[in-house]
């Protein structure tokens, strides 16, 4: 809270010394249907404050098409975008970078299996030759994938859909595939129409972690380091902010209203998130070397089932954690 208003003040000064000088514009990609406390940061305008430039925010549905955007130029910054398709851009050669953790959870992405099919973790042989809808190169396809090796339920038995987890959540309501696979909204809706075969907890255990990140093109962090470490400590201020819970009544409508949700859904939704502080994601745990090991897993497991040609030796210049750093000592 003193953070936000001393951050909104500081920047007022700072127009007033610009005078009539253009800003620059960043332009942003989230989720929608996805709530996380920097979407009160968001809509109160914090970012363009502290950053002195205007933010354009661009909603997509999927972490590849934030790939796609960063690697065309129109989009700077990708906020919570799955390990998994940062991995497969990283892999065929595009020049990501991870910025920080943004957010943990392992509820929230997950497969659903047609209510009518009546299977479960005790019968998932039963899968073969069923139809699922999966949004490829994506975290939901990697824990997909995670579970068909450990049901021993072979790929080439399977007929998979690539779906964005929208159309998904149709396809399974209206009875089109026999499991779909997402997240957020999308996954909530899935489960209106049948049920996971493994709980959260229970894909951990195997090893399946579910993580985001912050992540920008190479080029354009090092060229505006500064910019990339304000955007970081707004981030790192709204999760602080919302680690105390006498915020929460106050965040959760704006958040709520952002993430285009009802105000219970999103109570539920993003009860089921951990959003680990700067000294955590800066641990060995995370980008000290355990979210690279990580991705070379992913990489290693998505070469293996035909979905990428090659995975990198080593995914280590994939994560800059310069401008987190900085961020921490601001």
């Amino acid at each position: 809270m003193t953070r936000f208003k001393g951050l909104m003040a500081g920047a007022a000064a700072a127009a007033l010394l610009a005078g009539a000088a253009h800003a620059e514009t960043v332009t942003v990609g989230y989720f929608l249907e996805w709530p996380m406390p920097f979407e009160y940061a968001k809509a109160e305008g914090l970012y363009d404050e502290a950053m002195g430039v205007d933010i354009n925010w661009v909603s997509f549905d999927t972490g590849t098409a934030m790939s796609a955007a960063m690697a065309s130029g129109d989009v700077q910054l990708s906020v919570s975008q799955g390990v998994p398709p940062f991995v497969v851009a990283v892999s065929a050669g595009q020049d990501l970078q991870v910025l920080d953790v943004a957010v943990s959870y392992a509820d929230n992405d997950n497969c659903v299996v047609a209510e009518a099919l009546e299977i479960d973790k005790d019968s998932a042989s039963e899968l073969a030759g069923k139809k699922v809808a999966v949004p490829l190169g994506t975290a939901a396809h990697y824990g997909f994938l995670k579970q068909m090796d450990h049901f021993g339920v072979p790929l080439d038995s399977l007929e998979i859909v690539d779906m964005a987890p929208p159309d998904g959540a149709a396809a399974i309501a209206q009875g089109s595939v026999d499991m779909a696979c997402g997240w957020g909204g999308s996954l909530r809706r899935m489960k209106e129409h049948g049920n996971v075969l493994l709980t959260g907890a229970e894909k951990e255990e195997l090893g399946i972690l579910v993580f985001d990140v912050t992540s920008g093109p190479a080029g354009w962090v090092a060229e505006n380091s500064d910019l990339v470490s304000k955007f970081l400590m707004v981030t790192r201020d709204a999760n602080e902010m919302w680690a105390d819970e006498a915020n929460h009544e106050k965040m959760l409508p704006v958040i709520a209203k952002d993430a285009g949700m009802d105000l219970e859904a999103t109570r539920e939704t993003i009860g089921t998130f951990v959003f680990p502080s700067v000294e955590e994601q800066l641990t060995e745990k995370w980008l000290g070397g355990g979210a690279q090991e990580f991705m070379k897993g992913v990489a290693d497991v998505f070469v293996a089932a035909g979905s990428i040609d090659a995975a990198l030796d080593s995914y280590a210049d994939a994560v800059n954690t310069g401008p987190l750093e900085a961020a921490s000592g601001m």
